[in-house]
């Protein structure tokens, strides 16, 4: 089991570059940024090649957490190499890693709060899974499935549309919120106030 002392790591999942900030896959960026921001701090660039801000939440106190928020800046589907060497890095187990991401299964702006499981061929699962195996937190924000025939890979590298962006913040919040609330209180707690 995990030893205490050992950080969470949290790991927003997207694509490095500005061209792709705005897309739904890039939703575990945002998160991230959201949570650096409650955090106070600034993502530094990390040898895992990575964006890394290390950081505490919850109350001042014992009841707080060390956190590592992580952005890889490998593309998505290579993910699993900067999150082993993170892992590695401030030796954290695989339980107390949590990817936040994109969630094709899942209708827009739904969140989902799991541990294990498989990749439903989201790339960086299947690059972190195939790296360290699968028993690591999901925090899968839904974006539901592309219109017509239009291809997922289209999709996902689209941004969020006009009338999904109105609810962006709030959802985008909200799966901060989630993340929070499981490293604090635990899966059960952060499935039950959050799983809809």
């Amino acid at each position: 089991m995990s030893d205490e002392s050992s950080p969470w790591l949290v790991v927003g999942l997207g694509n490095p570059g500005g061209e792709y900030a705005g897309n739904r896959h890039n939703i575990g960026f945002m998160v991230a940024d959201l949570l650096a921001e409650r955090i106070g701090g600034k993502f530094k660039a990390h040898k895992a090649r990575a964006q890394v801000l290390e950081g505490r939440i919850g109350p001042p106190g014992p009841a707080n957490r060390r956190i590592v928020l992580a952005k890889p800046q490998s593309f998505m589907n290579l993910s699993g190499g900067p999150v082993n060497a993170l892992k590695d890095f401030y030796k954290v187990p695989v339980e107390r890693i949590v990817a936040v991401h994109d969630e094709l299964d899942i209708d827009y702006a739904t969140l989902r709060v799991k541990i294990g499981g498989g990749d439903n061929g989201h790339n960086g699962l299947k690059s972190m899974t195939k790296a360290f195996g699968a028993e690591y937190h999901r925090v899968r924000c839904g974006i539901g499935r592309p219109p017509g025939r239009m291809q997922v890979a289209d999709f996902v590298l689209k941004d969020f549309s006009s009338t999904e962006r109105k609810d962006l913040d709030w959802f985008v919040d909200r799966a901060a919120d989630a993340v929070e609330c499981l490293v604090l209180e635990g899966l059960e707690r952060a499935q039950s106030s959050y799983n809809s």
